[in-house]
């Protein structure tokens, strides 16, 4: 029956569902569709770079193989409309997960949930880190529901799902950390008689096997052993941590990190107010996932999977102890008028959102020239400009796209920082020297024999290729600029 309650919840899933349908705009979706395009025709695994001429042979850790082989046969079956669905539905059951482990429902719940939504928003999209969020979310949902309800049983869920995230997306290694971190709180409450009711030793030896088969099971994968060490090189490459944005401090400056310094200063006094000691577990991962955030902006979108619930929990027990009261009060037994009344919104709410998705769905060709060189790269398919073609970094990903038709066109670079970067920086620093127009910006275009340059008209780049002679421009729009060498 229709409650005024169940339309509150099946109005968040649905503001949920809008909120996360978006363009299909990330920089390598790309190369993800290219490499799911090449396994599935092939039948086989790269390991090596397929996609450019400055790292041609050079080793690939595929680690999102599997994403990429859905987001190729999505893409064959329903075009940027199903990647744009799936992801959206993907991050509403990632959010669900956290509105379910929330106190407070559905009010208070929903109200929060959707604001930590809209925190993690700016890492959404079509991209394999957004199923790495659901991951995440499950991996909370069934360790939250073994720390509070001792469901030892679920826990044998996380084998399936650690097997999924490791040929997934390479924060895999979240998995057995957060497990760690339930295993070493309970051992600490256990110790400390920090709580009342602390799990048993034979709920604690349950959590320690599973978590040893999910260590286990990382090596099931097409880069077997090898894909053990990968998030550590990722973690500890200077260029990685350096030149990508996601990796870098948040900058409170802009407006899309004020929902989570907004959360975070609310958790914090909510944590204050409600005069509670909260368990280990939960200060161990709130301190801990505030401390990643603050070093790289990334890991907001995991953080808000942590704080939402203990930000209600802490709300609810203010509500509780100040306000003397247990609860919301319940909705009474609908009437029929009532029932008539709450179809009727959840139906003009419904609608809404099919008239929203279905504008975003129709804007992709339009969001696609804003994000990226479209007509730039018609022209020099329409001009058969010969590469070697040294790109603007964030374009490398379109531009693998967008050259299926010309196999034998290669980037300079692309979003795959660790074929780039992890091991041996060199592109990368070659690619900045050029890019940012320095003293031996020559020297990358002649070392690699560049014929062609697409980059942004106001890139320093392209002031020094206006004073030089060696080289003409031969397209220029709003957006990108060509130089081809003379």
């Amino acid at each position: 029956m229709l409650t005024t309650r169940r339309l509150f919840i099946a109005i968040l899933f649905i503001a949920l569902f809008v909120m996360a349908t978006r363009d299909v705009t990330d920089p390598d979706f790309g190369w993800h569709l290219r490499t799911g395009e090449f396994i599935v025709t092939t039948f086989s695994i790269p390991h090596t770079d397929l996609f450019s001429f400055t790292a041609t042979g050079q080793p690939w850790v595929t680690h999102e193989w599997l994403v990429e082989v859905v987001m190729y046969l999505l893409y064959r079956v329903g075009g940027f409309g199903a990647l744009t669905l799936f992801f959206a539905f993907v991050a509403t059951l990632t959010f669900a997960l956290v509105y379910w482990r929330s106190e407070g429902q559905p009010y208070l719940a929903a109200f929060v949930v959707l604001f930590a939504a809209a925190t993690a928003a700016p890492f959404w999209g079509a991209r394999p880190h957004t199923l790495s969020l659901l991951l995440a979310s499950s991996f909370l949902f069934l360790l939250d529901r073994y720390q509070r309800e001792g469901a030892t049983r679920h826990l044998l869920w996380l084998l399936p799902l650690m097997l999924l995230w490791a040929n997934s997306h390479g924060s895999f290694a979240l998995g057995p950390a957060l497990i760690a971190i339930y295993l070493g709180g309970d051992a600490l409450e256990h110790f400390l008689h920090w709580s009342a009711a602390p799990r048993s030793r034979r709920d604690m030896a349950m959590l320690a096997g599973v978590g040893m088969l999910c260590v286990a099971l990382i090596a099931v994968n097409p880069n077997g052993v090898r894909l053990y060490t990968y998030p550590f090189e990722t973690l500890a490459s200077a260029s990685i941590q350096t030149y990508i944005q996601e990796w870098q401090p948040p900058d409170f400056t802009t407006l899309a990190v004020l929902p989570f310094l907004v959360l975070l200063v609310a958790t914090i006094a909510a944590l204050i107010l409600a005069r509670r000691r909260i368990g280990l577990v939960d200060a161990i991962l709130l301190l801990g996932f505030t401390y990643y955030s603050l070093r790289a902006a990334r890991q907001i979108s995991i953080w808000v999977l942590i704080a939402a619930p203990i930000f209600t929990s802490s709300v609810n027990q203010i509500i509780r102890t100040r306000l003397q009261r247990t609860s919301i009060a319940r909705s009474p037994h609908p009437t029929l008028r009532m029932l008539v009344v709450n179809w009727a919104l959840v139906a003009m709410f419904a609608l809404a959102a099919v008239v929203r998705i279905g504008f975003v769905v129709a804007d992709q060709s339009k969001a696609e020239r804003e994000f990226f060189p479209v007509d730039a790269v018609n022209f020099i398919e329409a001009e058969n400009l010969a590469g070697p073609i040294f790109n603007q970094y964030n374009w490398g990903g379109y531009l693998i796209w967008r050259f299926a038709s010309r196999p034998r066109e290669r980037v300079f670079i692309d979003g795959r920082s660790d074929v780039y970067g992890l091991t041996d920086d060199l592109v990368v620093r070659e690619y900045l020297k050029a890019y940012t127009g320095s003293p031996d910006w020559r020297e990358p275009l002649d070392r690699y024999a560049v014929r062609v340059v697409l980059i942004e008209p106001d890139a320093p780049l392209a002031s020094q290729l206006a004073r030089d002679v060696a080289w003409q421009k031969v397209y220029e729009d709003k957006q990108a600029v060509v130089w081809e060498r003379r």
